[in-house]
């Protein structure tokens, strides 16, 4: 199922042994843009954020706004506490799955999309070096920090980043929502990451291999709109992109 990330977060989650507690945010790594944890509000009163697998979801209601994971409440209570003021590194990934946790690793094909099973030569998002501890150690990163970033097409800038739609069955960033507001009044429309080259966390701008009309062109996103399977096939042909879908 896609699911925008502001319609994720605030989702209650059920453990096996009662409620755990809500997303407060998602975590993605900044060269696949594969989702890689899910950060754990656990209520006002202890004031804690804790990472939990998305692999440990195993179902999903968007109606009722609930996720079921099947971990117990302790487990989650164990879990590392995250820092909100650094990115996590694969390094202290490792702690946490020392901790009893699996990784989740999707592949990064199945992400953005890549022909005979490979990415898009666009795909791989890079990053400012000045901000990354070891250039070969990728970072996750917050999708709240992400939104309100500035996208710049390849003639000039064309909005910033409202939201993401997310695949909750792969857990896989499907699209970005871009808003145009600032350049064409009243126009969102969505970019998929293999349209992305370039990530700039000190300037907080993605660069995107389009051109600005490209991106107006694109069929429109509506917010809260369900995006089906017609819907991406009208996008992906339109951007002639290969369906990432068999």
């Amino acid at each position: 199922m896609l699911w925008s990330a502001s319609g994720v977060k605030g989702c209650s989650i059920e453990a096996s042994d009662g409620s755990i507690g809500t997303v407060s945010d998602l975590l993605f790594d900044d060269q696949s843009w594969s989702l890689r944890w899910i950060v754990v509000s656990m209520g006002p009163l202890s004031g804690r954020q804790v990472l939990m697998p998305p692999s440990a979801v195993v179902s999903v209601d968007s109606v009722g706004r609930a996720l079921t994971a099947d971990v117990t409440r302790e487990q989650v209570e164990d879990s590392a506490e995250l820092d909100v003021d650094a990115p996590v590194s694969r390094r202290h990934e490792r702690s946490l799955f020392g901790r009893g946790w699996k990784p989740y690793l999707t592949p990064r094909a199945t992400i953005l999309g890549g022909v005979s099973g490979q990415p898009t030569a666009q795909g791989a998002a890079k990053t400012a070096g000045s901000h990354r501890p070891d250039e070969r150690d990728p970072l996750l990163r917050s999708m709240s920090e992400v939104i309100g970033y500035y996208v710049h097409a390849r003639d000039g800038y064309i909005g910033h980043i409202e939201d993401f739609i997310v695949d909750t069955d792969a857990w896989a960033v499907r699209y970005l929502v871009v808003d145009t507001v600032n350049w064409w009044p009243g126009k969102q429309a969505l970019v998929s990451p293999a349209a992305f080259t370039e990530v700039s966390w000190a300037a907080k701008t993605v660069d995107a291999d389009l051109t600005r009309d490209q991106i107006q062109g694109a069929p429109e996103y509506y917010p809260g709109q369900v995006v089906d399977r017609a819907y991406e096939a009208l996008y992906h042909e339109y951007y002639g992109y290969p369906y990432y879908w068999k």
